[in-house]
C-alpha cells in the first residue's frame, strides 16, 4: 500500500484494510483538528488506477479482508461516479469484503442523493463516520467546523434513509466553560432527532497547543478541568433519549471510560458520572500518561 503519512482511522477500524483514496481534508479550517496541517497532507484525490493497482495487489497477496476503511479524512468528498467506482473496485479484486466504511463531512452528502447512498451500499459502504462535533451553532461557528445543526441532522437523516448506519463523534470539553451547557443540551437535542447507530465522545485536545482554537473564540475559550468535564457529560447523558444506539466513550482522551447502548444504560451511566464527581476513588480514571494521542 501507499501511505501519505500520518494516517489516521477511528479504533473500530483496527484491523480494516486502510485504503487512502484521498490525501488530507478539503476543508482543513476546523481549529480543533491538527490531523492534516502538515505540508504533505495538502488535499488531493488519488487516481482510480492507482487505487486500482493497490487492490490488485492486496488480492495477489491473499491476505483475507473482511472491512476496507476508506482515508483520509475527507474520502466522501469524491464523486458518487468516483465512489462508486472504488466500491466495485473493492468487490471485484476482494469479494469476502463485508464492509467499507469512511469519514463523513456533512457537508460531502449534501448533493448527493437517499438513492445513490442506497446504491454505494448495495456496493458495501455502509458504514459512515461523521464528526458532528457539537450540535450548539454558536460553538460550531466559534470552531470554524462549516457546518450548523440542520446540516449535520440533514446529512445523518439521509444516511438513515439510504439502510446505512452512521457512527457520530461529540467533543467533550468544545465549548469551554462559557458555552459546557448550550453545547451539551443542543449536541443531545441533535442526537435525538438523528438518533444514530453508534455515538462516540471524544475529550477536546491541544496536542500541539491553544492559539489556534483561542483565536476562534476571540479570547473567551476557558478549558474545562475534570470535573467541568465529567459535569458535561452528565448533562449530555441526561438529555439524551435514544433507542437503540451503542455508546462509547473509551477513546484515549477520555478520562472516565464509559460503555454501554442507550437508552436502556442510560442510568448506569450517569451512577458512573455521579460516582466520577462525587465519590472519585472510587471509579477508574485514566491518568494523564495514559491520554497521550
Amino acid at each position: 500500500m501507499s501511505y501519505i503519512e500520518p494516517l489516521y482511522r477511528p479504533p473500530s477500524e483496527a484491523h480494516s484494510l486502510i485504503l487512502q483514496v484521498t490525501n488530507g481534508c478539503s476543508w482543513n479550517n476546523c481549529t480543533f483538528c491538527e490531523m492534516y496541517t502538515q505540508p504533505q497532507k495538502q488535499f488531493h484525490l488519488k487516481p482510480q488506477a492507482a487505487i486500482d493497482a493497490e487492490l490488485r495487489a492486496i488480492a495477489a497477496s491473499g491476505r483475507a479482508v473482511r472491512r476496507v476503511f476508506l482515508a483520509d479524512g475527507d474520502a466522501m468528498t469524491l464523486s458518487f461516479r468516483r465512489l462508486k467506482a472504488i466500491a466495485a473496485s473493492i468487490r471485484h479484486h476482494l469479494p469476502g469484503v463485508q464492509r467499507i466504511a469512511s469519514y463523513c463531512l456533512p457537508r460531502n452528502l449534501r448533493h448527493k442523493t437517499v438513492e445513490e447512498l442506497a446504491e454505494l451500499r448495495e456496493l458495501g459502504l455502509n458504514l459512515y463516520y461523521v464528526g458532528c462535533e457539537s450540535g450548539d451553532d454558536r460553538v460550531l461557528e466559534r470552531v470554524r467546523k462549516g457546518e450548523t445543526y440542520a446540516s449535520s441532522l440533514a446529512a445523518l437523516l439521509k444516511i438513515k434513509a439510504a439502510g446505512s448506519k452512521s457512527s457520530v463523534m461529540i467533543l467533550n470539553g468544545m465549548g469551554g466553560r462559557l458555552y459546557s451547557q448550550q453545547h451539551a443540551i443542543s449536541s443531545a437535542r441533535l442526537m435525538n432527532e438523528a438518533q444514530p447507530d453508534y455515538l462516540s465522545t471524544l475529550v477536546l485536545s491541544f496536542p500541539l497547543g491553544m492559539q489556534r482554537y483561542q483565536d476562534g473564540f476571540a479570547g473567551d475559550f476557558e478549558p474545562l478541568d475534570q470535573t467541568g468535564l465529567f459535569r458535561e457529560m452528565y448533562t449530555l447523558l441526561n438529555e439524551l433519549e435514544l433507542a437503540q444506539t451503542i455508546f462509547r466513550s473509551d477513546h484515549a482522551s477520555n478520562y472516565l471510560v464509559l460503555r454501554g447502548t442507550l437508552g436502556k444504560d442510560k442510568e448506569k451511566l450517569l451512577n458512573i458520572v455521579t460516582s466520577a464527581l462525587e465519590q472519585p476513588g472510587t471509579v477508574s480514571l485514566r491518568a494523564e500518561w495514559q491520554r497521550g494521542l
